[in-house]
């Protein structure tokens, strides 16, 4: 349901004293003496509340409800990277198809790209029960334009309920445009995914700098978009596929693009925090920035990597790649020690999908005992340098 204010004639009788209310300009008082309200009103309510009568909240006329029966599935967008599937996409197939078995309905995947019948049969192994190829030379490289008429395509085809999209930086430009051309919602960052009996989405994602945990839904569209980060869903084991695959074409016209590339350099790889299978994350609990040379120093024993919160980032003694949290980096290491770390919201959700969790903090009421497998409340000025002496020992030993 939509809604505008509405201006009663008989009451606005001083018109400058009225316009003068909004704090945004939006009202507008013209020579004659009427008031009209332009395009930069918020819907803030203040002249209704203000202005004794001559400003009215009218509320539209409900748009009529959709039939959700028409719309079946819950799909995923498949990412290629250099000819490969991308691992988002597994995980997302995971959780697509725990969401479809919910409401009795088919888990579809959308494939795009040049010569991948092998990788369509791939994406059955993880759960699909359908791939719709879209196979073109001009989709052998990721081109916003014809990737978003493939996706296009692929909904007008299947109408799925859902679609989920891989939190990368192509699935962030594609998922904005495909769902404003269905004029529908958008929940990016997603935590937590959830379906109800009528196909009706939940997605949880951290808002307000991690402060709260925002329920959002999308009941009065179709489909539903959400994108979710890498290593947010566990992979599912692979199976003996059992599922179809369809081909579709696109049109010449669908299939250009206003730009053109040229010529592809390879960046240098570098392996960062998401790869480690140990990680030593450093938190407000370490004084000082040579203090961190003790934690990679258990981290370099461990053969993992040292990570930080964003407190860390922000005061300049790590890089920003070091990072865990929704303003960083997700990871999912066999093992994490917490050292100094609270816990806050955005924090754990970046690494909550930890194996094992082992956090040390000197606050006893630390959020971050709350997801932890192992509490030490100690201060990690005595436990990390008997840790790393243990550890000395007993390599020593052998």
């Amino acid at each position: 349901m939509s809604a505008h204010i509405a201006i009663i004639r008989e009451k606005a009788t001083d018109p400058e004293k009225l316009a003068a209310l909004c704090p945004f300009g939006a009202i507008e008082c013209h020579s004659d003496g009427t008031l009209e309200i332009n395009s930069g009103c918020r819907m803030c309510r203040i002249c209704v509340k203000n202005g004794g009568g001559a400003f009215e909240l009218v509320e539209d006329d409900a748009e009529p409800p959709i039939d959700k029966s028409q719309w079946r599935g819950v799909a995923v967008v498949a990412e290629l990277v250099e000819g490969r599937i991308h691992p988002v996409t597994f995980e997302l197939l995971g959780k697509a198809g725990e969401l479809a078995g919910k409401v009795g309905q088919p888990t579809i995947c959308m494939l795009a790209g040049h010569n991948i019948k092998p990788l369509a049969n791939e994406l059955l192994s993880y759960g699909a029960d359908e791939v719709v190829c879209y196979d073109a030379p001009e989709l052998e490289n990721f081109l916003i334009e014809p990737y978003t008429n493939a996706l296009t395509d692929f909904i007008n085809f299947r109408r799925p309920a859902v679609v989920l999209v891989g939190g990368t930086q192509s699935g962030r430009s594609l998922a904005p445009r495909a769902a404003a051309r269905f004029r529908t919602g958008l929940t990016a960052d997603c935590t937590f995914l959830d379906i109800s009996p009528d196909t009706d989405l939940e997605q949880i994602r951290p808002a307000y700098g991690g402060n709260i945990m925002a329920h959002i839904g999308t009941p009065n569209r179709r489909p539903q978009f959400a994108t979710v980060r890498y290593k947010i869903f566990p992979i599912p084991p692979k199976r003996e596929p059992n599922g179809k695959v369809t081909m579709r074409t696109l049109a010449a016209a669908q299939l250009k693009s206003a730009v053109a590339i040229l010529a592809a350099t390879e960046k240098s790889r570098e392996t960062g925090i998401e790869e480690a299978d140990v990680l030593i994350a450093a938190g407000r609990g370490v004084k000082r920035p040579e203090d961190l040379s003790m934690l990679e120093k258990l981290a370099g024993l461990l053969n993992g990597r040292l990570a930080s919160t964003r407190a860390l980032v922000e005061a300049g003694w790590c890089n920003p790649k070091m990072q865990i949290g929704l303003s960083g980096r997700t990871v999912k290491p066999k093992l994490i020690i917490t050292c100094g770390v609270s816990g806050a919201i955005q924090f754990a959700a970046g690494m909550n999908g930890s194996e094992l969790i082992v956090a040390i903090n000197s606050d006893p009421d630390a959020p971050i005992f709350k997801i932890a497998d192992v509490a030490i409340v100690d201060d990690i000025y005595r436990i990390v340098p008997e840790l790393i002496a243990k550890i000395e020992t007993g390599a020593a030993a052998k």
